[in-house]
């Protein structure tokens, strides 16, 4: 298992990753779950993979050189001369659907399910950036205004934060600090996740970024996001009064009246009683 996040925001992109795999509790590996496909002054790219390993590798080693025909004495479409990213991502789907082409039969015949999705976003010039979602089957979704962020893998954990904190308005660094928050929530719940971590922060319009770091358990930032995080939220969870039963002067009542009570209740008859 793995968990990876991307965000899109009116500033920038954010993605990141954790590199963890594992095929039981004493196989445990590292393996980097980030690739970015560069053109200067052109396009940038960035791969987050989650799921079968061996999949996902396929398919990062075919999107480099994966085409589409396009007929009409046009050159085949790949992610190097895509005008906009949903047609990269359109190349990123007939990849997967290669691998699964390939290797589809086989691992259905060894009882492995073809398991693999990927968050694809970045720029391409003369276009916005744009973040989108690829499932298993090639298909792929596009991250909006409405849900500005995508997530691979073991999401739930981490989630919370993000519904809470995300806009498209959210400064870049202000929305680091929130995917590595959502990603400790994860580290603390699930053993399936872990260090190190990749990080990557695109500016709008740079086709670049000097903002990539490897995070692993000494790193000092992400030593106080995991100390700091945990503290405050048992302050804030601390400074939350406790429920008051029978009302009396609280201003926060648990319990007020209800006719659903009664239904919860089944009064025994006088002839159930036991003798």
């Amino acid at each position: 298992m793995t968990y990876c996040i991307g965000i899109r925001l009116n500033a920038g992109l954010v993605f990141l990753s954790d590199s963890r795999t594992n095929a039981g509790i004493d196989q445990i590996s590292t393996f980097r779950k980030m690739i970015v496909y560069e053109k200067p002054d052109d396009r940038f790219m960035v791969l987050l993979s989650a799921g079968n390993l061996s999949i996902s590798q396929s398919v990062r080693e075919i999107l480099q050189l994966e085409s589409i025909d396009r007929g009409h004495n046009r050159p085949a479409l790949t992610i190097w001369n895509a005008e906009s990213m949903f047609d990269a991502a359109r190349v990123l789907g007939a990849a997967v659907r290669r691998v699964y082409q390939q290797d589809g039969p086989a691992l259905q015949a060894a009882g492995v399910d073809f398991n693999a999705s990927m968050i694809f976003g970045g720029q391409i010039k003369g276009e916005a950036m744009r973040l989108f979602l690829v499932y298993s089957a090639g298909n792929f979704i596009e991250a909006t205004r409405e849900t500005c962020f995508m997530q691979a893998g073991e999401s739930k954990y981490g989630k919370p934060i993000l519904d809470r904190m995300l806009t498209p308005t959210t400064p870049l660094d202000e929305a680091a600090k929130c995917a590595l928050v959502s990603m400790d929530s994860t580290l603390k719940s699930n053993l399936s996740v872990g260090l190190p971590l990749d990080l990557l922060v695109y500016r709008e319009g740079e086709f670049r970024s000097e903002q990539i770091v490897c995070i692993d358990e000494r790193n000092p930032y992400f030593q106080m996001i995991c100390s700091s995080w945990g503290q405050r939220l048992q302050e804030v969870f601390k400074g939350i009064p406790d429920p008051v039963w029978d009302g009396g002067a609280t201003e926060h009542p648990l319990c007020t009246p209800s006719d659903r009570y009664e239904l919860m209740r089944k009064l025994a008859r006088p002839e159930d009683r036991i003798v």
